[in-house]
């Protein structure tokens, strides 16, 4: 089902507006459908949203661009959803087509939210939208005082995937701590380097659409209740290159993660998965066998990667490394 808005919204200092009709409240109207609002315990939105390629129905997502640029959001409601609104805490939303929306993010780089909401209370998606600060800032290679390094040249293949960021997310103490999809907070993607606030990272989207889907599926497969240990995220070029690591790595561009479950106990370790009593590879072997039996499911084709099983070593227990190289690659 697809719904007509007839009119243009404007958004402005969070308040929402009707152009050419009476002025909106901030609450939504609603249709009188209770009995079929969903339960709002799910966990995946009423909502699917379609925007930078993307398409998720999780309830909370996050969207990367620079000042003053648009981003458009295409929502396809559930039957449940008789009318929708998107608000905005900052920018500007304008309608873009049938049940499509256009935000222009403000000047100021930042942390902004985009909410799309329906007839029901549990009818609501979040997309944080984070306005980056431009790579044209980084001098010397450092971005206010936070070493960046200097990104690889020329691409890899010439590939569009491996162009330097255009941006970066600044990150504070006052938001690090955001949750940027329903279970990865922004902090856990932080390069382990030295230094302090703020501090800057590059996160690809669809790494995050996908360690959600992946986490659905070790929650149904009983592995995982809470969330993954992100041991590694986005690294700077300059912390890469201190690794010794391969120098086009996908983590330079925010676009891998290597991860674990760290349950039971949680204690900074991989779990022992297959039950054998010892934590080694096998353990990683069986995460990484459940997130390859589902690449081939429609809803991760378009962010397809790389998977790679990785020992301990007396630094780290084992975990599994997940990218969005757009090709498929094992190791």
């Amino acid at each position: 089902m697809r719904l007509t808005f007839p009119n243009r919204l404007l958004v402005a200092n969070g308040l929402l507006f009707l152009i050419g009709a009476p002025l909106l409240s901030t609450k939504p109207a609603v249709a009188h459908a209770t009995d079929r609002c969903p339960d709002p315990s799910a966990a995946t939105s009423a909502f699917a949203l379609d925007y930078q390629g993307l398409e998720t129905r999780a309830p909370i997502s996050s969207a990367f661009v620079l000042p003053g640029q648009t981003l458009d959001v295409a929502v396809e409601p559930s039957t449940s959803a008789e009318s929708v609104a998107v608000q905005a805490s900052a920018g500007l939303v304008s309608q873009a087509g049938t049940s499509e929306w256009r935000w222009r993010a403000p000047a100021a780089p930042g942390s902004y939210t985009l909410q799309v909401v329906g007839s029901c209370k549990a009818d609501s998606a979040v997309v944080h939208a984070f306005v980056m600060v431009p790579a044209s800032e980084v001098r010397a290679g450092y971005l206010n005082g936070f070493r960046i390094g200097s990104y690889p040249r020329p691409p890899l293949r010439r590939q569009a995937t491996y162009q330097p960021p255009a941006g970066f997310v600044e990150v504070t103490p006052q938001n690090q701590d955001l949750f940027i999809t329903p279970h990865l907070q922004l902090k856990q993607f932080l390069t382990k380097q030295p230094g302090g606030y703020p501090k800057y990272v590059v996160l690809d989207p669809r790494l995050l659409v996908k360690l959600e889907l992946i986490l659905q599926q070790a929650q149904a497969a009983g592995y995982v209740k809470q969330g993954f240990y992100v041991m590694s995220g986005y690294r700077t070029p300059a912390y890469n290159a201190g690794l010794g690591n391969v120098e086009y790595s996908r983590h330079q561009y925010g676009a891998a993660a290597d991860i674990f479950i760290d349950e039971h106990p949680k204690d900074g370790v991989m779990d022992d998965l297959n039950h054998d009593g010892r934590i080694d590879i096998r353990d990683a072997a069986v995460l990484g066998q459940l997130i390859d039996r589902h690449q081939d499911d429609l809803a991760f084709r378009p962010l397809i990667g790389g998977l790679g099983l990785y020992p301990s070593t007396s630094a780290h227990g084992p975990f599994v490394h997940v990218d969005v190289r757009g090709y498929a690659a094992r190791w």
